[in-house]
């Protein structure tokens, strides 16, 4: 058994304990922690598999934006939000270890990874088709799997849609707006004009003198 299949099985195990861990734990915050690992995992596990461009996307997305998504919903649930605005110095040790993990996982995968190191030895369609597999990608998606992309994506998009409609309810204490109200609101009703005549008011003489002096 070589490098890169030791770092196969080692991406894997700690991808499949984090996964563990994110429906295990009890602290939202530290199940979200365990999730990124996963994800960080996974992407490893696309880059040893010669897909870069996978792993790479797998990083900026779904670490960078879909976790703010989780916490965002996490936040508008009915949650204590007291206890996991306690302190930040009891999250450090997990995400200590988290961040010191990755790091490991990095050295490992730099190791593991090369130009002619393939974990699973099959035939690479991007170099049969003599370009890079970021193009060949691109190439099919939008090609050959361009419906089943289409049908993904208004999943998506109704899975976005369901998200805010459960976040949106009223709540004693909190403001709001009604957009329908606002738009049948008219000039009539907020401004009034008074007329008023132009009166020049009285001029009391005597004070005027005696300021004057």
């Amino acid at each position: 058994m070589n490098f890169p299949d030791l770092a196969f099985y080692l991406f894997a195990t700690v991808a499949a304990l984090s996964a563990l861990a994110v429906i295990s734990v009890r602290n939202t915050v530290h199940a979200a922690l365990c999730l990124v690992l996963c994800f960080f995992n996974a992407a490893c596990l696309w880059i040893l598999l010669q897909a870069e461009f996978l792993g790479l996307v797998l990083v900026l997305v779904y670490v960078g934006a879909v976790m703010v998504l989780f916490l965002f919903v996490v936040m508008m649930l009915d949650l204590n939000a007291e206890k996991l605005r306690e302190g930040f110095a009891r999250y450090l040790p997990v995400g200590a270890t988290m961040a010191l993990a990755m790091a490991v996982e990095m050295l490992v995968l730099l190791r593991a990874h090369g130009p002619a190191q393939a974990v699973i030895p099959v035939a690479d369609p991007a170099a049969k088709a003599g370009t890079n597999n970021t193009a060949w990608l691109s190439q099919a998606l939008f090609s050959q799997y361009t419906l089943p992309f289409e049908v993904a994506a208004l999943i998506l998009t109704v899975a976005v849609v369901a998200a805010i409609l459960l976040t949106l309810r009223r709540r004693s204490g909190v403001r709001s707006q009604d957009p329908a109200q606002q738009v049948r609101v008219r000039a009539a009703d907020r401004v009034r004009l008074v007329k008023m005549a132009a009166e020049q008011p009285a001029v009391d003489k005597p004070a005027i003198e005696e300021i004057a002096r």
